[in-house]
């Protein structure tokens, strides 16, 4: 992950040293409200669970109050992750052209960033006035400050980029690249009435051309979005702007998707309690007297955490780290390992619990609870390929100096680490019994971790829990925002009509079920390579997924066909987001991986048309 306008790309000072503290100071204070908005999250939530499941006493607002600051929670998170460089963005271009032009590269984007933030100031507030004659039902509150934490969220992003710009010394070429788009934007308006003599193919001007060059230059693909909605809507059509700031509401205040900070939360814990560090030591014992045997450990281990955590990046960063070290001591290639890291990722998106799949879930109405059943079985079959093909590179390897398993040291690690690989059986447990929710049951587990850290794991390092959450909140807030402007974009593209075209062009040109399963395939292997995989699943998931009913395809089915696609696109060379975070976690250049990963990929590709060509590899758990 990477954001174009990231302010510790510049090396030089502020030209003022009263600037550099503003900015530090409300960093301190943005960050302090998010940390606190997350802990709330998880005290109501938990709260809720023991007062319903162990009291027998509902509170019946609690649900409300943390939906309600769940919006306030991304749009404070949008802002830190603006100002630390986190917003989900294509950065290959500026991370590779001249000095001159990365200064032009960022200019730009913090133009685009802040013409899409001064668009959506005016009807954010709107959007506040409207929703202050309605009640929350529960709190009894005007509903109009919950959405505030919208607009105080476009005026935090505002002066945040407006900071940046001026803190990296490019205050000057931003305000001249802001010229230069008033000038596009200018032109746009004066052939507009052209724009709507083409029809639908003026999308053509707006989602592709638009949105195609913001994210090449680095603009980071949530303010892409957000720039050619609302460009389309104010040029093309009569639509309230108030509406874009609607939908991003609509987007970011699903329910379900609270569980993307706990989880993402969660997943960050496992490495502070130390619930990885005891995971790793364990398999490393059972498994090191084998040839290769630290290979099959990673791809174990990523399976465990995946389950934990739900988040690719937490997934990898809790794994690297502990086991990279002592793979490269017996020989391992870097670039290997971290190809490795990556295809794990890449292979265990279906495990439950999934951002991704709740993610599709709350946005095409199929259940989360039979997308986590179905998810297990397509990611133990990716595992498989590539421990097979580990199995035939390791042969290759010197065999081990252990000849054979210290059974005494394995029941010491198994014992240390049980209570650790005890947590995903606890979560499911959780759900299955009733005791909690999808949203809620990432509580259960942040509360399991912490008490066993206390309990068993110590000493425990508290220091590192506020950058946890701060972290936590940077991330979800990056995700959230992709998932609003998404949401209005995918609004606007349905109310134009281009949903039924894309439907009868599909249906058209694929052949039958299996044609357009292999078109879903690489139709979304690409999406996931350039847009990353939730921007890529909120966009086309709910457009194809009526096409899928038409040839008679299962609905989970397809959902697994499409998540597996975009995961590994995701993780493929050359423009992948995974990929370049596995580079960074492992601390390897990209060069140093490509040669190494294609090979992971073709297995991964292979596994992904068994899952497409069997539908029951994906529906034989679902009841």
């Amino acid at each position: 992950m990477s954001a174009a306008p990231a302010p510790q790309a510049a090396a030089a000072r502020a030209p003022w040293p009263w600037l550099e503290k503003v900015d530090t100071s409300l960093g301190r204070i943005v960050d302090l409200a998010a940390a606190s908005l997350i802990v709330a999250e998880v005290c109501l939530l938990f709260a809720g669970v023991v007062a319903r499941y162990a009291l027998h006493s509902p509170i019946v607002w609690s649900d409300e109050l943390a939906g309600s600051l769940f919006l306030w929670l991304g749009m404070l998170g949008a802002a830190i992750a603006l100002r630390r460089g986190e917003h989900l963005a294509f950065s290959a271009l500026s991370r590779n052209a001249r000095p001159a032009v990365q200064v032009m590269l960022r200019a730009t984007v913090m133009a685009v960033v802040l013409g899409t933030l001064c668009l959506l100031l005016k009807p954010a507030r709107e959007y506040v006035e409207d929703e202050s004659f309605a009640v929350l039902p529960n709190l009894g509150v005007p509903a109009s400050w919950r959405v505030f934490g919208i607009e105080l969220g476009v005026a935090l992003l505002l002066v945040t980029v407006l900071l940046q710009a001026a803190r990296t010394r490019l205050l000057l070429p931003t305000v001249a690249a802001t010229l230069a788009l008033a000038v596009v934007g200018a032109g746009l308006w004066a052939v507009a009435p052209w724009l709507l003599k083409i029809g639908n193919l003026n999308l053509f001007v707006f989602f592709v051309l638009i949105v195609g060059v913001a994210i090449f230059i680095g603009v980071p693909i949530g303010f892409s979005f957000g720039i050619a909605t609302l460009s389309y809507l104010a040029l093309t059509t009569t639509t309230p702007m108030s509406v874009v700031v609607n939908r991003l509401d609509q987007g970011m205040s699903q329910p379900l998707l609270l569980a993307i900070p706990l989880f993402i939360f969660l997943g960050l814990l496992i490495d502070v309690t130390g619930f990885a560090k005891a995971i790793i030591a364990f398999l490393a014992a059972l498994l090191g007297f084998v040839r290769g045997g630290l290979y099959y450990v990673l791809l174990v281990a990523m399976l465990l955490v995946s389950g934990i955590s739900g988040s690719k990046v937490a997934d990898m960063a809790a794994i690297a780290p502990g086991l990279f070290p002592e793979m490269r001591r017996r020989g391992a290639k870097d670039g290997d390992l971290v190809a490795l890291l990556a295809s794990s990722a890449a292979m265990a998106d279906t495990i439950p619990p999934s951002i991704v799949l709740i993610t599709l879930g709350s946005v095409t109405g199929i259940s989360i609870a039979s997308l986590f059943a179905a998810g297990l079985l397509p990611a133990l079959l990716l595992a498989v390929f590539l421990a097979a093909l580990t199995f035939v590179r390791a042969r290759a390897e010197p065999p081990p100096a252990e000849a054979r398993p210290d059974w005494r040291a394995i029941r010491g690690k198994f014992v240390a680490a049980l209570p650790a690989i005890a947590l995903p059986f606890v979560i499911r447990w959780a759900v299955v019994e009733g005791v909690a929710t999808a949203t809620e049951v990432s509580t259960i587990g942040i509360v399991y971790a912490l008490v066993v850290s206390m309990l068993i794991y110590r000493p425990v390092q508290w220091q590192r829990f506020y950058p946890a959450l701060v972290e936590t909140a940077a991330l979800s807030g990056a995700i959230l925002f992709v998932i609003g402007t998404a949401t209005a974009m995918a609004w606007a593209l349905t109310q134009s009509g281009f949903s039924s075209d894309l439907a009868r062009a599909m249906t058209e040109l694929s052949g039958g079920p299996y044609g357009f399963l292999a078109i879903t395939v690489v139709v979304f292997l690409l999406l996931g390579n350039i847009l990353e995989g939730i921007p890529a699943i909120l966009l086309f998931a709910p457009l194809l997924l009526p096409v899928a009913h038409t040839f008679g395809i299962n609905d989970v089915h397809y959902a697994m066909v499409v998540v597996v696609a975009m995961s590994i696109g995701l993780f493929a060379p050359p423009f992948g987001i995974g990929f370049y975070a596995a580079c960074a976690i492992g601390k390897v250049t990209p060069d140093g991986v490509v040669r190494h990963m294609w090979r992971y990929l073709a297995v991964l590709v292979l596994g992904l048309i068994v899952i497409a060509a069997v539908p029951a590899i994906s529906t034989i758990f679902i009841k």
